[in-house]
This record gives C-alpha cells, sequence and structure tokens, in this order.
C-alpha cells in the first residue's frame, strides 16, 4: 500500500503538448461526433421506417448503431473538455463509470459484429433454410444475449475496481478513463484485475 492521502477525484491530461491546435482540433472532432451520431440515427430510423428493411441484417445493424451512439458519447465529450478548460478533473465514480461504459460498450460491440457475421454465415451458406433458422424470435435473442454478456464481463470487473482505494498520484495521462491508469493509481493489490484484464 502506498502512502498518501485517498484520491476523490483524477485529472485527465488529454494532449497536453498541441499548444495553438485546440480550437481546431475540437471542431474537427466535435463534427465527426455530430456527424456519427446523426449517421446512426439516420440508419436506425431508416430501418425502422421502412418495412423492407425488417430483416436480420438490418435488425443487428440497427443494434450496432445504437451501440455506436452510446460508445463515442462515453468518451467524446469529455475529450472535447480537454480542448477548451485548462484542468480536466473527472470524480473517481465517475472516472469509473466511464471506464465501464466504454469497455461494456466496447466488448457488446465485438459480440453485435459476430452475431451479424454468424447471420452473413446462414444467408451465404444455407439460404434455403435461412429463414427459417433466423427467425425473428432468434434475430432478439442473438442480440439481448450480446448485450448481457458485455455487461456481465465487464461489470463484474468494475466492481471489484470499485473496491479499490486510490492514492498518490491523480493524473490520468489520457483524454478519458483506461483501465491501466487507473489501476496503477490504486494503493492496493491490482494482480487479480490485472490478470483478469489481460485475458478479457
Amino acid at each position: 500500500m502506498r502512502n498518501g492521502t485517498l484520491v476523490t477525484e483524477f485529472i485527465l491530461l488529454g494532449f497536453p503538448d498541441i499548444h495553438g491546435l485546440q480550437v481546431p482540433l475540437f471542431i474537427v472532432i466535435f463534427l465527426i461526433y455530430i456527424l456519427t451520431i446523426f449517421g446512426n440515427g439516420l440508419i436506425i430510423a431508416i430501418v425502422w421506417a421502412e418495412s423492407r428493411l425488417q430483416t436480420p441484417m438490418y435488425f443487428f445493424l440497427s443494434n450496432l448503431s445504437f451501440l455506436e451512439i452510446w460508445y463515442t458519447t462515453t468518451v467524446i465529450p469529455k475529450l472535447l473538455e480537454t480542448f477548451v478548460v485548462e484542468k480536466t478533473i473527472i470524480c473517481v465514480p465517475c472516472c469509473l463509470l466511464q471506464s465501464f461504459f466504454h469497455f461494456f460498450l466496447g466488448t457488446t460491440e465485438f459480440f453485435i459484429l459476430t452475431v451479424m457475421s454468424f447471420d452473413r454465415y446462414l444467408a451465404i451458406c444455407k439460404p434455403l433454410h435461412y429463414s427459417t433458422l433466423m427467425t425473428s424470435s432468434l434475430c432478439l435473442q442473438l442480440a439481448l444475449s450480446s448485450w448481457m454478456i458485455g455487461f456481465t464481463i465487464v461489470f463484474c470487473q468494475t466492481v471489484l475496481i470499485f473496491q479499490l482505494p486510490f492514492c498518490g498520484n491523480n493524473t490520468i495521462n489520457h483524454f478519458y478513463c483506461d483501465v491501466g491508469p487507473i489501476l496503477k493509481m490504486a494503493c492496493a493489490d491490482t494482480s487479480l484485475l490485472e490478470f483478469l484484464r489481460v485475458r478479457g
């Protein structure tokens, strides 16, 4: 256990060596973020409005678009803040929640992409059986399973991280709360979490 007072907030450094580029980078990243939200929202709206797109492939694509909206939203607003304020501060619980949602949504994205590839495999390799195999109830089960498995995997690790005390240096050399830097600031044994992180 390291000496020092317990940390209640972290400082996100962002990009400290970009003097004079903060405003252009803010504008570019903000525009990309808006386009990401708009583009994914448009995909969801078109899929749900157009009856011809009510197929498994587009159902999973809607899930992926919904996930992408929230995935980028977990990181980009705090990144934009690092461009406009001198010192970006985030409370420890907020930092851990950001980390949880970032990795939960990232993990779920892998499962959704896996389900999408399974759907395409059935459509290409078993075209005559596709409509009987890939039913709407199976699509819903696969999508819900992807979300639940992603949540469970990351939630278990986050519960362990939430129990860690943090002391000493409270500066994260990143623009969001990544698990690696968070574990380095813990003043307790993190070997189990490091093992889980490598295995995950």
